[in-house]
C-alpha cells in the first residue's frame, strides 16, 4: 500500500494530501530510509513522522484498504514519541 494512502487510512494524518505534502517534506521515514508518498509500506514497517516539534514512531500491525475509525488504531502500534528541542530544528 502507499505510504500516503496508509496514513489517512489509519488516521494518522486526517486528509491523503496532506499525507503526501507531509512526505514529499520529508518529514517522514519507513525503517530509517525518507520516504516519498508513492514509497511501499508493508507489515512490520517502522514509519517515523516528524509532527512539528515531535517525532512519533509507529510500527505497522495491518494494512486495509479502508476502515472505520475504530478499526484504524489497530492498524499500527506507538513504538515512542520524542520532543524535539529548538536547537535540534535549525539545520
Amino acid at each position: 500500500m502507499r505510504l500516503d494512502k496508509f496514513l489517512k487510512v489509519s488516521r494518522l494524518i486526517k486528509r491523503r494530501t496532506l499525507a503526501k505534502e507531509v512526505s514529499d517534506q520529508g518529514r517522514i521515514t519507513i525503517n530509517d530510509q525518507v520516504a516519498k508518498a508513492s514509497s511501499t509500506v508493508k507489515v512490520g514497517d517502522e514509519l517515523k513522522v516528524r509532527f512539528g516539534q515531535k517525532i512519533v514512531t509507529v510500527r505497522i500491525d495491518d494494512i486495509k484498504e479502508t476502515s472505520k475509525k475504530d478499526e484504524a488504531a489497530n492498524m499500527y502500534t506507538i513504538v515512542g514519541e520524542e520532543k524535539l528541542n529548538t536547537e535540534e530544528n535549525l539545520f
